[in-house]
């Protein structure tokens, strides 16, 4: 099996854009209003053109995506990385790939190539395993905050790419 983590391109659009939709349909169930659930073609070309989008690709498939963020969303609360859209095929859930994928992305993006002592995702309380999930990860919630377009308290979580680095 050979595996290869590498920054998405343009022509990987479709793909991230079928793997996403399907992997937020939770997401658009609990009526939350998050960008990446109703992504279109366009707004998934415009995340690989302005962010740095990462895949993992299994025997040639794409099978996970995370992106780490260049817009500077939470710049008025840390200035560690930010990362977001993250999402594994359903085909290929449950087989550890999205784990290794945000490993590497910690590891090697965050920590080794831009030095960051840690980096920070956000999460809706009211979604039934994200915030669990990600703390069993090794993230910790640092900051909640509550949004005005209905999907409640939000969660800012991080984890530290050093040990001690927190």
């Amino acid at each position: 099996m050979s595996e290869i983590y590498r920054l998405a391109v343009l022509k990987d659009a479709p793909r991230l854009l079928h793997i996403i939709y399907e992997a937020y349909a939770t997401i658009r169930e609990l009526e939350l209003h998050w960008p990446a659930a109703n992504a279109d073609l366009a707004l998934i070309e415009d995340n690989i053109r302005h962010n740095e989008c990462y895949v993992l690709e299994i025997d040639g498939l794409i099978t996970a995506t995370v992106t780490l963020s260049k817009n500077g969303e939470i710049k008025s609360i840390t200035d560690l990385p930010f990362i977001k859209w993250f999402a594994v095929d359903p085909a290929y859930q449950g087989r550890g790939f999205g784990g290794r994928l945000l490993t590497w992305v910690e590891e090697t993006v965050i920590g080794e190539r831009l030095g960051a002592s840690a980096v920070t995702l956000a999460t809706a309380e009211k979604h039934p395993w994200l915030l669990s999930m990600y703390e069993r990860r090794g993230y910790e919630r640092f900051h909640a905050f509550e949004t005005d377009n209905g999907d409640g308290t939000m969660h800012l979580l991080r984890k530290a790419i050093h040990p001690g680095a927190l």
